[in-house]
Protein backbone atom coordinates (compact mmCIF):
# COMPACT_ATOMS: atom_id res chain seq x y z
CA UNK A 1 0.00 0.00 0.00
CA UNK A 2 1.46 3.36 -1.06
CA UNK A 3 1.49 6.55 0.98
CA UNK A 4 -1.28 8.08 -1.14
CA UNK A 5 -3.60 5.25 -0.05
CA UNK A 6 -2.82 5.82 3.64
CA UNK A 7 -2.80 9.63 3.77
CA UNK A 8 -5.55 12.24 3.44
CA UNK A 9 -4.78 15.96 3.64
CA UNK A 10 -7.61 17.53 5.64
CA UNK A 11 -6.31 21.10 5.73
CA UNK A 12 -3.35 23.05 4.36
CA UNK A 13 -2.39 26.48 5.80
CA UNK A 14 0.48 28.58 4.46
CA UNK A 15 2.23 30.13 7.47
CA UNK A 16 4.95 31.99 5.58
CA UNK A 17 5.68 32.53 1.89
CA UNK A 18 8.81 34.62 1.46
CA UNK A 19 12.28 33.23 0.68
CA UNK A 20 10.71 29.79 1.18
CA UNK A 21 7.26 28.45 2.01
CA UNK A 22 6.29 27.12 5.43
CA UNK A 23 3.01 25.17 5.36
CA UNK A 24 1.03 23.61 8.21
CA UNK A 25 -0.86 20.41 7.38
CA UNK A 26 -3.70 18.66 9.18
CA UNK A 27 -3.59 15.03 8.06
CA UNK A 28 -5.46 11.79 8.48
CA UNK A 29 -2.98 8.90 8.55
CA UNK A 30 -3.87 5.20 8.39
CA UNK A 31 -1.53 3.44 10.78
CA UNK A 32 -0.02 0.00 10.13
CA UNK A 33 -2.71 -1.60 12.33
CA UNK A 34 -5.47 -0.02 10.19
CA UNK A 35 -6.56 2.65 12.68
CA UNK A 36 -6.73 6.26 11.50
CA UNK A 37 -4.97 9.05 13.39
CA UNK A 38 -5.16 12.81 12.89
CA UNK A 39 -1.72 14.48 12.71
CA UNK A 40 -0.43 18.03 12.55
CA UNK A 41 2.80 18.52 10.60
CA UNK A 42 4.71 21.45 9.10
CA UNK A 43 6.88 21.38 6.00
CA UNK A 44 9.43 23.97 4.91
CA UNK A 45 9.87 24.12 1.13
CA UNK A 46 12.90 26.04 -0.13
CA UNK A 47 13.49 23.99 -3.27
CA UNK A 48 16.09 21.36 -4.09
CA UNK A 49 19.82 21.98 -4.30
CA UNK A 50 23.19 20.64 -5.34
CA UNK A 51 26.61 20.51 -3.66
CA UNK A 52 30.08 19.76 -5.03
CA UNK A 53 33.49 18.73 -3.76
CA UNK A 54 36.23 19.61 -6.26
CA UNK A 55 39.33 17.49 -5.60
CA UNK A 56 42.87 17.26 -6.92
CA UNK A 57 44.07 13.64 -6.56
CA UNK A 58 47.68 14.55 -7.45
CA UNK A 59 48.14 17.27 -4.82
CA UNK A 60 45.58 15.63 -2.47
CA UNK A 61 43.56 18.83 -2.02
CA UNK A 62 39.89 19.78 -1.89
CA UNK A 63 38.14 23.12 -2.37
CA UNK A 64 35.68 24.31 0.27
CA UNK A 65 34.08 27.62 1.24
CA UNK A 66 33.71 29.64 4.44
CA UNK A 67 30.76 31.95 4.93
CA UNK A 68 28.28 33.42 7.40
CA UNK A 69 25.14 31.34 8.01
CA UNK A 70 22.48 32.99 10.18
CA UNK A 71 20.70 29.79 11.40
CA UNK A 72 24.04 28.32 12.51
CA UNK A 73 24.93 31.53 14.38
CA UNK A 74 21.50 31.61 16.04
CA UNK A 75 22.16 28.07 17.30
CA UNK A 76 25.38 29.14 19.03
CA UNK A 77 28.09 28.58 16.38
CA UNK A 78 30.08 31.83 16.61
CA UNK A 79 32.23 31.35 13.51
CA UNK A 80 31.95 31.22 9.75
CA UNK A 81 30.82 27.83 8.44
CA UNK A 82 33.23 25.74 6.37
CA UNK A 83 31.26 23.90 3.73
CA UNK A 84 31.13 22.48 0.24
CA UNK A 85 30.02 24.86 -2.50
CA UNK A 86 26.27 24.51 -3.01
CA UNK A 87 23.16 26.25 -4.24
CA UNK A 88 19.49 25.94 -5.02
CA UNK A 89 18.55 24.45 -8.38
CA UNK A 90 15.93 27.04 -9.24
CA UNK A 91 14.86 25.89 -12.76
CA UNK A 92 18.18 24.28 -13.75
CA UNK A 93 19.21 20.63 -13.75
CA UNK A 94 21.45 19.59 -10.83
CA UNK A 95 24.48 19.11 -13.13
CA UNK A 96 23.99 22.48 -14.82
CA UNK A 97 23.41 24.34 -11.57
CA UNK A 98 26.40 22.89 -9.73
CA UNK A 99 28.77 23.95 -12.50
CA UNK A 100 27.36 27.51 -12.20
CA UNK A 101 27.81 27.42 -8.41
CA UNK A 102 31.40 26.20 -8.74
CA UNK A 103 32.17 29.17 -10.97
CA UNK A 104 30.32 31.72 -8.80
CA UNK A 105 31.57 30.52 -5.40
CA UNK A 106 34.93 28.88 -6.14
CA UNK A 107 36.01 30.61 -9.35
CA UNK A 108 36.32 27.28 -11.18
CA UNK A 109 35.06 26.38 -14.63
CA UNK A 110 34.79 22.62 -14.25
CA UNK A 111 34.55 19.98 -16.93
CA UNK A 112 32.68 16.86 -15.91
CA UNK A 113 31.01 16.86 -12.52
CA UNK A 114 29.99 13.37 -11.44
CA UNK A 115 26.84 12.91 -9.35
CA UNK A 116 27.47 10.44 -6.56
CA UNK A 117 24.05 10.42 -4.87
CA UNK A 118 21.03 12.48 -3.84
CA UNK A 119 19.76 12.70 -0.28
CA UNK A 120 16.86 14.21 1.67
CA UNK A 121 18.75 16.40 4.14
CA UNK A 122 16.19 16.90 6.91
CA UNK A 123 13.08 14.85 6.02
CA UNK A 124 11.27 15.51 9.30
CA UNK A 125 10.61 19.13 8.38
CA UNK A 126 12.26 20.21 5.10
CA UNK A 127 11.34 19.07 1.57
CA UNK A 128 14.85 19.67 0.17
CA UNK A 129 16.60 16.94 -1.82
CA UNK A 130 20.31 17.64 -2.29
CA UNK A 131 22.26 16.31 -5.27
CA UNK A 132 25.92 15.56 -4.46
CA UNK A 133 28.74 15.89 -7.00
CA UNK A 134 32.50 15.46 -7.13
CA UNK A 135 34.82 16.81 -9.83
CA UNK A 136 38.54 16.80 -10.47
CA UNK A 137 40.14 20.23 -10.75
CA UNK A 138 43.54 21.76 -11.39
CA UNK A 139 45.01 25.25 -11.82
CA UNK A 140 43.82 25.47 -15.45
CA UNK A 141 40.18 25.41 -14.25
CA UNK A 142 40.56 28.69 -12.33
CA UNK A 143 38.70 31.57 -14.07
CA UNK A 144 38.23 33.99 -11.15
CA UNK A 145 38.76 34.40 -7.41
CA UNK A 146 35.21 33.18 -6.73
CA UNK A 147 33.50 34.60 -3.66
CA UNK A 148 29.86 34.39 -4.73
CA UNK A 149 27.45 37.04 -5.95
CA UNK A 150 27.49 40.35 -4.08
CA UNK A 151 23.93 41.07 -5.31
CA UNK A 152 22.78 37.96 -3.39
CA UNK A 153 24.65 39.03 -0.25
CA UNK A 154 27.33 36.36 -0.65
CA UNK A 155 30.75 36.99 0.90
CA UNK A 156 32.46 33.63 0.40
CA UNK A 157 36.06 32.77 1.25
CA UNK A 158 37.54 30.00 -0.91
CA UNK A 159 39.63 27.42 0.96
CA UNK A 160 42.00 24.98 -0.68
CA UNK A 161 42.78 22.37 1.97
CA UNK A 162 45.05 19.40 2.05
CA UNK A 163 42.70 16.43 2.26
CA UNK A 164 44.22 15.19 5.53
CA UNK A 165 43.72 18.66 7.04
CA UNK A 166 40.08 18.68 5.90
CA UNK A 167 39.56 15.30 7.56
CA UNK A 168 41.25 16.57 10.75
CA UNK A 169 38.85 19.54 10.78
CA UNK A 170 35.95 17.13 10.35
CA UNK A 171 37.24 14.98 13.24
CA UNK A 172 37.68 17.89 15.67
CA UNK A 173 34.38 19.58 14.80
CA UNK A 174 35.62 22.60 12.86
CA UNK A 175 33.78 21.19 9.83
CA UNK A 176 30.24 20.57 11.07
CA UNK A 177 28.11 21.05 7.96
CA UNK A 178 26.25 17.85 6.98
CA UNK A 179 26.69 18.05 3.21
CA UNK A 180 30.41 18.67 3.63
CA UNK A 181 30.84 15.80 6.09
CA UNK A 182 29.06 13.50 3.63
CA UNK A 183 31.23 14.57 0.68
CA UNK A 184 34.48 14.32 2.66
CA UNK A 185 33.56 10.85 3.88
CA UNK A 186 32.77 9.87 0.29
CA UNK A 187 36.17 11.22 -0.77
CA UNK A 188 37.92 9.24 1.98
CA UNK A 189 36.24 6.04 0.82
CA UNK A 190 36.41 6.51 -2.95
CA UNK A 191 38.73 9.32 -4.09
CA UNK A 192 41.77 9.38 -1.82
CA UNK A 193 42.46 5.71 -1.27
CA UNK A 194 45.64 3.97 -2.42
CA UNK A 195 43.67 1.01 -3.80
CA UNK A 196 41.27 3.08 -5.91
CA UNK A 197 42.77 5.57 -8.29
CA UNK A 198 40.33 8.31 -9.39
Amino acid sequence: MGIAERLKVLERTVLSDDWATLTKYRLLWRRRDGREQELIRQAYDRGNGAAILPYDPVRRTVLLTRQFRLPVFLDGHDDLLTEAAAGLLDAASPAERIREEAEEELGLRLGEARQVFDIFMSPGSVTERLYFFVARYDAADRVSAGGGLVAEGEDIEVLELDFDEAMAQLADGRICDAKTVILLQYAALHLFTAAKAP
